[in-house]
């Protein structure tokens, strides 16, 4: 079938199983063709492709409505609500986003990118339904992995509190973007192989009253033998006992059984979940076998082999370069531990992890519960390195505050993926960290220049005994510098001089210091001086130096890769106003106050303005303002 012809999912109320078997091999070829291509979340979506198709046969999208946990696996239901000819610009600037996106379809109803909202956002629409009598069903996709998370948690127990009218469709594949862990991974495990408990029951229910004479009454007590069978077939019958009619296991790949099942829960009342069974990367086997989270969402790829095209040779990932010094130093500090949620491929933790198995810590997708396991092992004299991305931080914000700063606890947060992370968009952006982070009390954060600095930094925060300290790093490849042997720690709170200069000095760290330099260089080649400086901490500043610059009137630019309200440019503003230094002159680079959608990181810099340009025209218009007070 040619798929870009395809506008709305109704052309599959009228297929054959056997025509919707054939579009379903059509869209798994077609996804592998484009996502070695654009890369992209390709295991989850080859996983999903039947029950996607089921899901539309069924119900009425956008009447009904589908909300997509995370968004990993939302390519099909784009496919089939007539977005296939946009797939060439997939995660690219100005194209097709790779989560679900109100502004591309009625069909997309709920945007994501984080794990574990969809039952929440699907309780709140299921009250405003049934508030305004609409009647619609509401059916959240979930997976095994997200379900785990706090947040699902809570509001699953808050649906089956309610009663509400709605599906759940539990997408198992026993895999989030790695293995998944804990106990309620096991309960999934133990129903996959339980058989179907409801067609059971209604085989039972119905043996029973075929019996002659007695066989009303036996039936009569069919419904106390179905509770017992409840507890014989399906191990703890954890969803019913939360309220919820339990459908399955499905077989995801089935649509005889997709069929059935869901025109079932059509016909129940209250809270239905439909486990449904599904095999990740199906139909391509690299990405079948993968049981490390390498096919979750890859760059380009040859489709022959599965090998991915990247660089021959490239410089060490951040998240290597900081987790491998975190490893040699737990061979000499057996305090040190380290604490991922659900994300060691991401965070590069394999090799910790086979080095130290019993001090590696997968919690799930549970970064409140990581954060605050953290403290808890620091009040024990442990040093905890919790590795975890700056937008999945937030997650774990009140922890944060309230159980590691406010009790000034040894913990070691290493902020991996901050700044614009490019192609998967504002979901995923580590731009508010500097902000939600600098004004609480405790806390040391810093940020390197380099990857050599930054294995200087690592054994700086796992050295430091004060209380507890954050490292944020981008997302991406070191620049390639020598790196030293020897670690060595870096004076909490100094900064460095990069480059001198006497007329203008430019703050900024980390990603945007080559930027500086280019900066300062052009400036210099028309007669303007300017001081780079490296403003590695970030909290505590360097104050000695901020009072020299300010003493000396020097005009002073920040620039940083992080959102400008709150920022490190306003601490400056910040302590030059409080220290009396009224007339000082500061402007500032940074994100501006709005969300930034997918693109290149280069793009999104350009749309913003966090260019080179953009910093000598700043210092030009400082430098033009001085000359007409002269």
């Amino acid at each position: 079938m040619d798929l870009t012809t395809i506008k709305d999912p109704t052309f599959l109320k009228n297929l054959s199983v056997h025509e919707l078997q054939q579009l379903s091999a059509d869209i798994r070829q077609f996804l592998i063709e484009v996502t070695s291509r654009t890369g992209g979340h390709i295991g989850p979506n080859l996983g999903v492709v039947e029950l996607t198709i089921a899901l539309h046969k069924i119900f009425d999208s956008p009447k009904d409505k589908f909300i997509w946990d995370v968004g990993h696996q939302a390519y099909v239901h784009k496919i089939l609500t007539g977005r296939t000819k946009q797939f060439d610009t997939l995660k690219k600037y100005k194209g097709l986003s790779g989560f679900p996106k109100m502004a591309e379809s009625e069909h997309d109803v709920w945007e994501t990118g984080h794990s574990s909202t969809s039952l929440s956002a699907a309780m709140g629409m299921a009250i405003a339904r049934d508030m305004k009598q609409t009647g619609e069903y509401i059916i959240p996709i979930i997976g095994d992995g997200a379900i785990t998370g706090g947040m699902a948690l809570e509001a699953l127990n808050h649906i089956g509190h309610e009663k509400k009218d709605m599906i759940v469709i539990l997408n198992d594949n026993e895999m989030s973007i790695a293995p998944n862990v804990g106990a309620l991974h096991n309960i999934l495990g133990r129903l996959r192989t339980a058989g179907k408990y409801h067609w059971v029951k209604d085989e039972l229910e119905y043996i029973l009253r075929k019996i002659p004479a007695v066989g009303g009454k036996l039936a009569d007590a069919a419904e106390k033998i179905k509770d017992s069978l409840k507890y014989l077939l399906v191990s703890g019958v954890f969803f019913e006992e939360l309220g919820y009619t339990y459908l399955g296991p499905v077989d995801g790949h089935n649509f005889d059984d997709l069929f059935e099942n869901l025109q079932y829960a059509k016909k129940m009342k209250g809270p239905v979940l439909v486990h449904v069974l599904t095999k990740k990367g199906k139909g391509y086997h690299p990405a079948e076998s993968d049981r490390l989270g390498t096919w979750h969402g890859p760059g380009p790829y040859k489709i022959e082999s599965g090998d991915f095209i990247k660089p021959v040779s490239s410089p060490p990932a951040w998240s290597k370069v900081v987790s491998e010094t975190v490893r040699k130093m737990a061979r000499t500090d057996d305090r040190i531990v380290a604490i991922t949620p659900a994300m060691i491929p991401g965070s590069k933790l394999e090799g910790f992890g086979q080095e130290f198995p019993d001090r590696l810590f997968d919690v799930g997708i549970a970064e409140q519960h990581a954060t605050t396991m953290a403290a808890g092992l620091a009040t024990q004299g442990m040093k905890p390195f919790l590795a975890i991305y700056s937008t999945f931080l937030q997650r774990g914000y009140d922890q944060v505050v309230h159980d590691v700063c406010r009790q000034n606890l040894n913990v070691f947060f290493g902020i991996d993926r901050s700044g614009l992370v490019g192609a998967d968009g504002e979901t995923h952006h580590g731009v508010f960290d500097i902000s939600f982070l600098r004004h609480v009390p405790n806390l040391v954060l810093m940020m390197p220049k380099d990857e050599n600095e930054g294995q200087h930094m690592v054994y700086s925060a796992l050295e430091y005994d004060a209380g507890p300290i954050a490292v944020r790093y981008p997302r991406g490849n070191g620049l390639g510098v020598p790196m030293d042997e020897e670690l060595k720690a870096i004076p909490i709170g100094t900064w460095e001089v990069l480059k001198e200069g006497t007329d203008y000095a430019i703050l900024t760290f980390g990603t945007t210091i080559p930027m500086a330099l280019e900066a300062a260089q052009k400036l210099g080649e028309i007669g303007i001086s300017v001081k780079v400086v490296n403003a590695r901490f970030i909290k505590p500043l360097d104050e000695s130096m901020i009072v020299k610059l300010l003493d000396d009137a020097m005009p002073i630019l920040t620039i940083e890769e992080a959102t400008l309200a709150g920022g490190f440019g306003s601490s400056i503003l910040e302590y030059a106003h409080d220290h009396g230094y009224h007339e000082a002159k500061i402007d500032r680079m940074g994100i501006p106050d709005r969300f930034i959608e997918h693109g290149s990181v280069n793009e999104l810099f350009e749309e913003i303005g966090l260019t080179v340009e953009t910093a000598v025209l700043k210092i030009q218009a400082m430098h033009l303002k001085k000359q007409q007070r002269a």
